[in-house]
C-alpha cells in the first residue's frame, strides 16, 4: 500500500539568528525565526511524512508551548518521526521538495542538504529531489522577509 503525504512549512528572516535549512548551517545576515532552529525544509518534509500516515502535524508532535523544542535541532526531530514511520512498517519511496527563498541562493547548499538528509532518513540520493525557487520579488518570500518550503512523501507499506 502506497501513501502520500505534503508538508509546508515558512518562517520569517530575522538578525541574529543561524539560517539552517536541511539540516546545514548557511552563512547568511540572517536566520529563521522559530521555536526550534525553524529548518524550513525539515518541517516540511516531517509533515509531509506525518500527513501521509495521518498521525498529525510538526506542531502536535513538537508543540512550540513545550520548552523541551526551544532552539530544538529539526534533524533530530526529523530522527523521530522517521522511527514512528519504520514502526508502522512504512518506507520512504521518494521525496519531492522545494524550497523558496530570494536570498541567499540556495543551489550551492543542496548536495549538503541531500548527503545529510539521505543519511538520516536511509535513503539514496536519487529518491531525494530539492529544487531552488524564488517568489520573483513578490510577497514575503519575494520581498526577503521569509523562506518557505513545501515537499511531498510517497511510502510505502514493508
Amino acid at each position: 500500500m502506497y501513501r502520500v503525504g505534503l508538508g509546508y512549512d515558512i518562517h520569517r528572516l530575522e538578525e541574529n539568528r543561524d539560517l539552517v535549512i536541511g539540516g546545514i548551517k548557511i552563512p547568511y545576515e540572517k536566520g529563521l525565526l522559530g521555536h526550534s532552529d525553524a529548518d524550513v525544509l525539515i518541517h516540511a518534509i516531517i509533515d509531509a511524512m506525518l500527513g501521509a500516515l495521518a498521525l498529525s502535524d510538526i506542531g502536535t508532535l513538537f508543540p512550540d508551548t513545550d520548552e523541551k523544542y526551544k532552539n530544538a535541532d529539526s534533524k533530530i526531530l526529523l530522527k523521530k518521526v522517521y522511527e514512528l514511520i519504520k514502526n508502522k512498517k512504512y518506507y520512504i519511496e521518494n521525496i519531492d521538495s522545494n524550497i523558496i527563498a530570494e536570498k541567499p541562493k540556495m543551489m550551492p547548499y543542496i548536495p549538503k542538504m541531500k548527503e545529510v538528509l539521505c543519511e538520516i532518513l536511509s535513503i539514496e540520493p536519487e529518491r531525494l529531489s530539492i529544487k531552488a525557487k524564488t517568489h520573483e520579488k513578490m510577497d514575503s518570500v519575494g520581498q526577503g522577509l521569509a523562506i518557505e518550503a513545501n515537499a511531498v512523501v510517497l511510502m510505502k507499506k514493508v
